[in-house]
């Protein structure tokens, strides 16, 4: 009887994966473009973009049951980790690592994005990780700043100023040009 029970709870579980498989499957179909947009204006490209989104969904997908169990907006915490994880990105290629010789230069390949040389761009590439996720939450995603507060983990206050000195900044460099 135990051996029975044990079988029909382990099929009920199963039943429940299968279930979740297909609710993150259905997830990633439908927020897929908006979080590739979200992952290009962080990174600045698109390839990055796509890898930044696929190592998150990654490590979202293996805890998908209890994303969804938390009942929170799973798109804010998919954002919330892509802002988490280019940070990241970002702390540990800044890091120096000197060389011997310097490298020879390459060729830069035809196929650029059609943004690359765009000066806002160009702007939005220079702001810090946070200030960059908060402008392109706030004016690229139409999102409030309550949304983006809970989105990315901070405060409210911490978006207004956050927003403020990644305007004063965007101003004083597109001022220039």
């Amino acid at each position: 009887m135990t051996a029975v029970l044990q079988l029909g709870t382990a099929a009920e579980r199963g039943g429940e994966r299968a279930e979740a498989v297909g609710d993150f499957a259905e997830f990633v179909r439908m927020s897929m473009p908006g979080l590739l947009r979200y992952g290009h204006a962080l990174t600045g490209n698109p390839h990055d973009s796509a890898d930044l989104v696929q190592a998150v969904l990654e490590k979202v997908g293996s805890r998908w049951d209890t994303v969804r169990r938390k009942g929170d907006d799973p798109l804010a915490y998919v954002r919330r980790a892509m802002a988490n994880t280019h940070i990241s990105i970002w702390r540990r290629r800044r890091r120096e690592s000197l060389v011997a010789d310097f490298p020879d230069s390459g060729a830069v390949a035809p196929e650029l994005s059609r943004l690359e040389n765009e000066p806002l761009w160009q702007a939005l590439r220079e702001l810090p990780p946070r200030q960059r996720a908060v402008i392109v939450l706030r004016y690229y995603e139409n999102l409030s700043e309550a949304e983006i507060a809970h989105a990315l983990g901070i405060s409210c206050g911490t978006v207004k100023s956050q927003t403020s000195k990644a305007m004063a900044s965007l101003r004083t460099r597109l001022g220039k040009e």
